[in-house]
């Protein structure tokens, strides 16, 4: 306890609410409801943002904690441009009750990250998750005759640094915000990137990350992406490609010469042999029927 309880023994409510806000890129926001900024855990919550939010709802056991905040897009860290880009997508986030009076005296309601964001007539409405959210998430491993490991992730031990699985590109065209041509990177086979990922080095989309999913060409590569990131890219941004994996045994040892670290089942039965049953005038030696 921080002394708020004492200070709602005076009689005379000097409450606010504050919001500081971390989003995935590291950069921290503060706001808060009251009329002239307060500091608050350490952070500067600003009150230019006209931010406010619903009760919350809050229950023992696991259930998930959820509310909804609101607020003018007023703030020069709050866009509309970066919000429909992702950029405060899973944003972490803490709530606190604040004595104005004495913004030391604060108490903390709410832990969680941002969920479905809404923009509009310059406003905005964010979903508010709690800790439990993460409990939803599916865990364990795969079984399957294919790597289920992340490419370049302590499990699968690639290291993505080595220039042999990255390189730096230009993008020469942009077509329907998809499908790029890229140029910079004839080092790299063909189809070297399918599978892979991007990412903008700079320009309005700088930041933004996409997976790719097919990789044509060599001197002027033309480049796929699953889905259209939600920023402008412009030509003559510079974009960072990484080699893509397929999963598949044989890749993880021509490719990467990772075999060594293979998170798959390359040898597990498939859905055909579950159908297999033996035949008289064949041989029935364990082998495919």
């Amino acid at each position: 306890m921080t002394g708020l309880l004492g200070r709602f023994a005076g009689g005379v409510s000097t409450i606010c609410r504050a919001w500081v806000l971390t989003r995935t890129d590291g950069r921290v926001f503060g706001f808060t409801d009251h009329d002239a900024s307060l500091t608050v855990d350490g952070v500067t919550c600003v009150a230019e943002s006209g931010m406010t939010a619903g009760a919350l709802e809050a229950a023992t056991g696991l259930s998930v904690d959820n509310t909804e905040a609101v607020g003018a897009l007023r703030h020069d860290g709050l866009t509309e441009a970066d919000m429909r880009a992702g950029r405060w997508d899973d944003a972490a986030v803490v709530a606190y009750l604040v004595d104005w009076r004495l913004p030391s005296a604060f108490e903390v309601v709410f832990r969680g990250t941002l969920g479905e964001l809404s923009v509009g007539e310059g406003a905005f409405t964010a979903e508010l998750r709690g800790l439990s959210e993460a409990l939803n998430r599916v865990r364990g491993r795969v079984y399957q005759p294919r790597c289920d490991a992340v490419l370049g992730d302590l499990r699968c031990g690639v290291d993505l640094a080595d220039p042999t699985f990255f390189g730096e590109g230009v993008v020469d065209a942009v077509e329907e915000g998809r499908v790029l041509s890229l140029s910079g990177l004839a080092a790299f086979a063909d189809g070297w990137f399918a599978r892979g990922r991007i990412e903008v080095l700079d320009g309005a989309a700088a930041g933004l990350v996409e997976q790719i999913k097919r990789d044509v060409g060599q001197a002027e590569r033309r480049v796929e992406l699953w889905g259209a990131l939600r920023a402008d890219l412009a030509v003559g941004d510079r974009v960072r490609v990484e080699a893509g994996c397929d999963k598949r045994a044989e890749t993880c040892r021509a490719k990467f010469s990772n075999f060594w670290n293979f998170r798959g089942f390359p040898h597990i039965p498939g859905d055909d042999w579950l159908m297999a049953y033996p035949t008289s005038g064949k041989r029935n030696d364990g082998g495919r029927l």
